[in-house]
């Protein structure tokens, strides 16, 4: 490969500017073996991904995803449309010998998800890379936390406990949106912010999940629908949809064993939860500590050492924003915070360097497949009143 890495991006929504931010950022900030070019944004309307193509600094645009995937300018199909077309996609793509970049979930179903997974070998097997975006790993109090425990900081893990809580949907008139429809989500909290939970959980401990049980609920059954031409902030029409997704998801797991004990954890998702806007937050017990993280408080970690004295136990605040924390060298001097947009910064050099390195990057379709597995697990559990199910 030349030394530069040709990027295409299919869909023009929130996440695609999200990962345009971290196209276009991450250049100017790390030494990347490669250099990436914004080459071409693809949406289905002309005017607005014309209109997204020039605000988010990409050197073209189309409306055919499909012409996009065979051009021969084109090293890396970056995928951020909604779950229904992950697979279609992603499949394409790397058949064509692109490179791609999926975000999460990896897609509607199990069976999407296998035959992806399997694909990513094979393209692997010839060079070609895929990488599932689950951006949170790349906070780096969240690398950092994953560090700690690997070291066996707070010991051996005992129990987790994960949630991912907003409120966004707590009024119910807000409007039906394409997240609210089974066909085109897959799954509604469970699977749009519960896979971030289950991903974290997993990553920060280095423990998979084996078998969980719990529950889904609707809150909300009927939406309105918005009248044609208006914006999700205009004017509902009297006319309701059905809501065919979940509103909130919460459920338990054991993980695998570890010294013959299999782990708890307890996981939330939900958008109902007023007040909590993107609070994605997970505490780890150990045997000797215990370790917490939220989003909502990104820079920072709290750590408790157990095997201390009785008379000053407690969590402390660790201030993740050192240059030898992760990812942090190249930002800015200590005690400056970084904020959302950076880990897409950070998944950009992520892949770029396994890209240039020719090593697997991750999370891999592999491990997105799992989060699948998880999903698919907690859905069936529900279907039968909370039974114990396997992963897989």
């Amino acid at each position: 490969m030349s030394g530069k890495l040709r990027v295409a991006m299919i869909g023009a929504g929130f996440m695609g500017a999200a990962h345009s931010q971290g196209w276009r950022v991450a250049p100017h900030f790390f030494d990347l073996p490669l250099e990436p070019q914004m080459q071409v944004i693809a949406g289905r309307t002309p005017g607005a991904v014309a209109k997204a193509a020039r605000k988010w600094g990409w050197a073209e645009s189309a409306t055919d995803w499909r012409e996009v995937v065979a051009r021969d300018d084109i090293d890396l199909i970056d995928i951020v449309t909604p779950g229904d077309s992950h697979a279609e996609i992603a499949l394409a793509a790397l058949e064509a010998g692109k490179h791609v970049l999926c975000e999460k979930p990896l897609a509607n179903s199990v069976e999407e998800a296998e035959a992806m997974a399997a694909a990513a070998v094979r393209a692997a097997a010839i060079g070609i890379r895929s990488m599932v975006g689950f951006t949170y790993r790349r906070v780096p109090a969240v690398t950092y936390a994953r560090e700690l425990i690997a070291s066996g900081r707070i010991g051996t893990v005992r129990q987790v406990r994960a949630a991912y809580r907003q409120d966004w949907l707590r009024d119910e008139n807000g409007p039906m949106t394409w997240r609210l429809e089974k066909e085109r989500a897959g799954s509604g909290a469970l699977g749009d912010i519960g896979a971030h939970a289950i991903d974290l959980a997993e990553f920060i401990t280095g423990l998979r999940l084996d078998r969980v049980t719990g529950t889904l609920d609707t809150i909300v059954r009927e939406r309105p629908l918005l009248g044609e031409g208006v914006g999700l902030s205009g004017t509902a029409s009297h006319e309701r949809g059905t809501v065919t997704v979940d509103d909130v998801a919460v459920f338990a797991g054991r993980f695998e064993p570890v010294d013959g004990y299999s782990p708890i954890g307890s996981f939330e998702a939900t958008r109902f939860a007023t007040g909590r806007k993107n609070a994605l937050t997970i505490e780890v017990s150990g045997s000797r500590g215990a370790i917490a993280f939220d989003l909502e408080r990104l820079n920072e970690l709290e750590l408790i050492d157990a095997s201390g004295s009785e008379l000053d136990q407690g969590f402390r605040r660790i201030l993740v924003t050192e240059a030898q924390h992760p990812y942090l060298a190249p930002w800015w001097p200590a005690g400056h915070m970084l904020g959302y947009e950076h880990g897409f910064s950070h998944q950009v050099v992520d892949l770029v360097t396994a890209i240039a390195e020719g090593t697997d990057p991750h999370p891999s379709f592999a491990e997105g497949l799992h989060v699948q597995q998880v999903l698919a697990a907690v859905e069936e559990s529900s279907d039968h009143e909370g039974r114990w199910t396997s992963v897989g």
